[in-house]
C-alpha cells in the first residue's frame, strides 16, 4: 500500500565502511514508525574473495533485540548462490536460490524462496531495476519481498534480514 512500515539504520563507523566495503561487519536496527527497534541484525566480518567455509556470508536476526530468532547462512556451492534460512537452533527452514549471474541488465534480479519440504517456491526477494542512470551512478537500491500471509511472523523477520544480506553480497559497491 506504499506506506513506510520500517526504517533501517546501520551502526558502523566510517573507517569500517570505507576499508571493509561490502564484507564489513555491522549492527543494524530496524525501527518502526514509533521509533522502536523491532528487529536487530548482526553481521560478522566476512571476506568476499573466496568460497572457503570461514568466508561464507551470514547474518543473525534478533526480534525483539536481544532474542535470536534465526540466521541466514550462505551455503558452499560452485554455481548458483544458495542461502539457507535457519531458526534460532540453526535448523534449516527455507532456502533462497540465487541466479548464476546476479546482475540487473535492464530487468529485476530474482531470488526465489523455497520450502524445504519439496513444496516449491513460497516467495521471492527481488532487486528491482530502477533505471540505467540510477543503477550506474547511485548506490541506492530497491528491493521487494513476497511471502505467504500466514507465514510465521518470526520467519518474516528472518526473511527481512535475508534481504539485507542479499544486498551486501551481490549489489553493494566495492568502494
Amino acid at each position: 500500500m506504499s506506506q513506510q512500515v520500517y526504517f533501517a539504520v546501520e551502526d558502523t563507523d566510517c573507517c569500517t565502511r570505507q576499508c571493509c566495503g561490502p564484507g564489513r561487519p555491522f549492527e543494524m536496527k530496524i525501527i518502526d514508525n514509533m521509533q522502536r527497534e523491532v528487529i536487530h541484525l548482526s553481521r560478522p566480518f566476512r571476506c568476499k574473495c573466496c568460497w572457503w567455509p570461514w568466508c561464507l556470508q551470514e547474518i543473525e536476526i534478533q526480534s525483539p533485540p536481544g532474542t535470536v530468532i534465526g540466521y541466514v547462512e550462505q551455503k558452499q556451492t560452485w554455481w548458483k548462490p544458495k542461502l539457507e534460512i535457519q531458526d534460532a537452533q540453526h535448523q534449516a527452514i527455507m532456502m533462497i536460490n540465487g541466479p548464476c549471474c546476479p546482475c540487473s541488465c535492464g530487468s529485476d534480479v530474482k531470488f526465489p524462496i523455497h520450502s524445504l519440504d519439496g513444496g516449491g517456491e513460497i516467495g521471492m526477494i527481488t532487486k528491482q531495476w530502477t533505471g540505467l542512470v540510477r543503477e550506474l551512478f547511485a548506490d541506492a537500491a530497491n528491493f521487494g519481498i513476497t511471502f505467504p500471509l500466514d507465514l510465521d511472523i518470526k520467519y518474516k523477520a528472518i526473511l527481512i534480514g535475508a534481504v539485507f544480506l542479499v544486498d551486501f553480497m551481490f549489489f553493494e559497491r566495492k568502494n
